[in-house]
């Protein structure tokens, strides 16, 4: 691996995790807006977790495709690649002509955030100083859960406060993508002979037999994390809505935005408790926020249901920046785009399959017995990941 200049190392590594950032807020702007879609077009509970997913299944169709091509033709290209991606996803958006292009922004979303999973955070962590890897593997994962977490923030704010609620928020990222496309311009390049990558072969999910020990409990873990996640960004704003009666669109991004402000505290303390005892310590506490969302459910109360939101993503950003840099140190340089989007593609199926399932639930439970069910099974992963690693601690590497 390689870098243009010494300048340009020091100043790479922040100015990467800033464009990592934009991009994932553009991901989770439509959250506070889908009850302004359901109103428009006059689809279901279930349409909405479908349209969700829409955008986890972009972002798996490439970590399978293409996760590890920034490992060949460099993470400058991957990363433009990328941000193009975005920026038609937000055309979409803008259009306003229907559920097909809600899907189609949605799906375009997903490839956008599929290529930065890998890309992204590889140029974060090789943008470092020597000595500095700690800390940029907390603003890798930073960027990543800092940028959904703002996405339903800024989008609801601008919903509630400002003109064209279904346009504007979109306008305001393409602006933010531009300049992220003028930041990633003079970003160094990290990969030292880029070249077209010789096979066209699905590549994303091998994974090195050295990281297959570490992988499959941090990808698990990740997986009940992320489902915490999915719910959130897909049903919360509908809970807080149609059962508690606010509908602040700015309440419901704030929502929201604390399991993502949890996330990004809980990888705050990682680097304090070390990667072993971080991935256990992180899927208890994941435990305790899910019980807490449970509780709200069943007693319609928003401070309980913030209350676990802060909890439950406290637990799940201890959890997931342990694991991401187990997997990360473990996997060898030139494959280690692809690991890292193979760790992402497991994250992100528990992002998908479980929320759809809390759709097709509430069709039948209503909303607050799907939520109740969904608690229930994550949690049951929640702690057999953490048991698993309390009795099988991850190899003793504290750099996280």
């Amino acid at each position: 691996m390689t870098v243009r200049t010494g300048r340009g190392r020091r100043l790479g590594s922040p100015a990467a995790a800033g464009v990592f950032a934009i991009a994932m807020a553009g991901t989770t702007l439509p959250t506070p807006l889908y009850g302004l879609y359901r109103q428009q077009l006059g689809f279901s509970e279930l349409m909405v977790t479908v349209v969700f997913a829409t955008y986890a299944v972009g972002v798996i169709a490439v970590l399978i495709g293409a996760g590890d091509v920034s490992d060949a033709t460099g993470r400058r290209p991957v990363l433009f690649a990328a941000l193009g991606l975005s920026a038609a996803s937000a055309l979409c958006f803008l259009l306003e002509g229907g559920l097909p292009l809600l899907l189609l922004g949605r799906v375009l979303s997903g490839f956008a955030a599929g290529l930065f999973s890998g890309a992204a955070t590889a140029a974060v962590l090789e943008l470092a100083r020597p000595g500095r890897e700690s800390r940029a593997g907390f603003a890798a994962t930073a960027a990543n859960m800092g940028g959904l977490g703002c996405g339903p923030l800024l989008a609801g704010l601008l919903a509630q406060y400002a003109p064209r609620p279904l346009a504007l928020p979109f306008l305001v990222h393409l602006v933010l993508l531009a300049l992220a496309a003028q930041v990633t311009w003079f970003l160094p390049e990290t990969v030292a002979h880029p070249h077209r990558p010789r096979s066209p072969r699905p590549q994303g999910m091998r994974i090195p037999p050295a990281v297959r020990g570490v992988f499959a409990p941090a990808a698990i873990a990740a997986f009940a994390g992320f489902a915490l996640l999915g719910l959130f960004t897909a049903i919360a704003p509908s809970f807080v809505a149609r059962t508690l009666g606010e509908h602040n669109l700015a309440v419901s991004g704030a929502v929201v935005c604390t399991v993502f402000l949890g996330s990004t505290l809980g990888q705050a303390l990682t680097g304090r408790l070390g990667v072993r005892t971080a991935l256990p310590v992180g899927a208890l506490i994941l435990v305790l926020g899910l019980c807490l969302v449970g509780a709200s459910l069943a007693a319609d109360s928003l401070p309980v249901l913030v209350a676990g939101a802060l909890c439950g993503g406290t637990g799940q950003g201890l959890a997931f920046r342990a694991g991401l840099t187990a997997v990360g140190a473990a996997a060898p340089p030139e494959h280690r785009g692809g690991t890292l989007s193979a760790f992402f593609l497991v994250a992100y199926l528990g992002i998908s399959l479980p929320v759809v399932g809390v759709g097709a639930l509430t069709m039948a439970l209503g909303l607050r017995g799907a939520g109740l069910v969904f608690a229930g099974c994550v949690i049951a992963v929640a702690m057999a990941v953490g048991g698993y690693v309390l009795r099988h601690p991850l190899p003793a590497e504290d750099a996280a």
